[in-house]
């Protein structure tokens, strides 16, 4: 079975746990986590350290993480000296990511030994921003955000990051007629209130951001059968 969840920001990652457990994930199983698994809440650097580890789950990249990356000084040894000498482009980057929610992140970050820092952030560049399952003779492909100034006729390797991490649909839009896209990053309630804490499934697309950075139940989704889960 294929699973995928999005945009945990920090949720509890015992409440994530449960979920797994309550959808009956097993090492049979495989789970996509369409990034943003850091900011907002408490466990962010819990879920890199997990993803991190396993063999049959994939961290793909979010926005988040993009940000978190530009902010390697924090991985340094001699990070606390460096943060006093950040030239401009360092400050900038750092200050869009604590606008952003980081600091809970950050406070886990400086919680684990050097090793595990550097560790995670040689972990956050290996991050890919898509990947296209078949499941059950269906397409998908998956990102953090859906496909920005969509064509059929490109190829996902034409997208640029920003494209794949930082883009905002409409509910209008509409991608591939054979296979369908998956993404998070835009929580389901601004779409309108009646979605809140759901998630939106079109017939080209399926947004799984349920407002997890908002604080409500995740949802966690089986590819094989639609099969949607939460602790909502």
């Amino acid at each position: 079975m294929i699973y995928v969840i999005s945009d945990l920001h920090g949720y509890p990652f015992e409440g994530f746990m449960e979920l797994l457990k309550k959808a009956g994930f097993s090492d049979d199983d495989f789970l996509y986590a369409l990034g943003d698994v850091v900011d907002r809440g408490k466990n962010g650097i819990d879920y890199l350290l997990w993803f991190k580890e396993q063999n049959n789950a994939e961290l793909l990249l979010g926005n988040h993480e993009v940000m978190m990356r530009k902010c390697d000084f924090l991985f340094h040894p001699d990070a606390i000296e460096l943060m006093e000498k950040l030239d401009n482009d360092q400050r900038v980057n750092l200050g869009i990511w604590m606008y952003n929610g980081a600091e809970e992140t950050i406070r886990g970050l400086f919680a684990i030994s050097q090793e595990k820092r550097q560790e995670l952030f040689r972990y956050l560049c290996t991050l890919a921003p898509y990947r296209t399952v078949k499941v059950g003779g269906r397409e998908f492909v998956l990102t953090h955000s859906g496909l920005r100034d969509f064509s059929p006729q490109k190829s996902l390797d034409d997208y640029s990051l920003h494209d794949l991490v930082w883009n905002r649909p409409e509910l209008t839009d509409r991608y591939y007629e054979d296979k369908m896209v998956v993404f998070g990053h835009t929580p389901s309630w601004k779409f309108g209130e009646e979605y809140e804490g759901k998630i939106i499934i079109t017939d080209t697309w399926i947004d799984i951001d349920a407002g997890a950075g908002r604080g409500l139940s995740p949802v966690l989704l089986r590819l094989d059968d639609m099969a949607q889960f939460s602790l909502g």
